[in-house]
């Protein structure tokens, strides 16, 4: 099979295509056919070593890739899914098997939900970890309706999910991002958008006198953005949370792979997208052999929706 992959860190030239053998499930595992997986900032971590410390007993080359969407075509004992389903899965790369960008991945039964109807399979590929990203970040907040959040790099994957999400749940939001971006913003159900700067936290402030309830941090902004918080309450930090926090302020780390076998939240996710009130948004497709183009494009910013692989 064909797969994207690199044998040594570095920028994006060190991706390449390469033909690895066909793996076989186990136990309560399906293989699928992969038809697309995203390209995601996780990705670039991955290829350029700063996630190496987390690879012991992984040897390369390495298969990066975090979610995807294809057909299955082989099940293990224990899986109730069929030869032929369509699906869409979240993929936990730093393992020997690898991750997503690959002709045929092998996952656990319950990393797997149905691509809703009417959903492309480079739709559906954009959902599985930007999706359970944000449903976990807002779990860990744990607002109740009628409570306010703010979501940081809100016109990117999180958080425009983070937004409809919260919306769909009955919260007022506040989107931190572009100017440009505010018609988009508005389009998912932000209430209000900041622009993004040093002062987006006092911004913010203007906006609620008291503070917001909760912040989902998909921007890394880190302590710069506290000041944004009521006293008290929580930010939801994609990645590692850099600095001291303040006033009393809970610090969730959101680590995806809490939620990687939740088939529960990822069917409930696409449920909501075949209701409408998520949307999925390609930016563009690659080639396998273009992917080192699709990293560099991700790297220059300013990507609005995924970067898909499209095998």
């Amino acid at each position: 099979m064909r797969a994207v992959t690199f044998g040594r860190f570095g920028g994006p030239d060190v991706l390449e295509v390469s033909d690895l053998p066909e793996r076989e499930p186990g136990p309560n595992q399906v293989r699928i056919r992969v038809a697309a997986a995203t390209v995601n900032p996780t990705d670039v971590g991955f290829r350029s070593g700063r996630q190496a410390a987390q690879l012991t007993g992984v040897e390369p080359p390495y298969i990066p890739g975090m979610e995807l969407a294809g057909v299955v075509d082989a099940i293990g004992p224990g899986s109730d899914w069929l030869p032929g389903d369509r699906v869409m899965s979240i993929v936990i790369p730093r393992r020997p098997e690898g991750g997503a960008m690959a002709e045929s991945v092998v996952v656990p039964a319950a990393s797997v939900a149905r691509v809703p109807e009417g959903t492309s399979l480079e739709e559906a590929a954009t959902l599985p970890m930007n999706g359970l990203t944000a449903r976990l970040a807002l779990d860990l907040l744990a607002l109740k309706q009628g409570d306010t959040l703010a979501v940081t790099g809100a016109a990117g994957a999180v958080g425009g999910y983070a937004i409809e999400l919260s919306v769909a749940e009955g919260l007022r939001v506040i989107a931190v991002a572009a100017t440009s971006d505010e018609s988009l913003l508005k389009k998912l159900g932000a209430e209000a958008v900041v622009a993004r700067g040093d002062d987006a936290a006092q911004r913010i402030r203007d906006i609620v006198p008291g503070g917001v309830d909760g912040l989902v941090d998909a921007a890394v902004i880190g302590a710069p953005i506290l000041p944004a918080v009521r006293d008290g309450r929580g930010l939801a930090a994609v990645r590692a949370f850099e600095g001291e926090t303040e006033r009393g302020i809970t610090i969730h780390q959101v680590r995806v792979a809490a939620y990687a076998q939740n088939q529960g939240a990822l069917d409930r996710l696409g449920q909501l997208v075949a209701q409408g009130k998520l949307t999925l948004r390609v930016a563009e497709t690659f080639p396998p052999e273009r992917a080192p183009e699709a990293h560099k494009r991700l790297e220059a910013g300013g990507v609005r929706g995924r970067l898909v692989i499209v095998f």
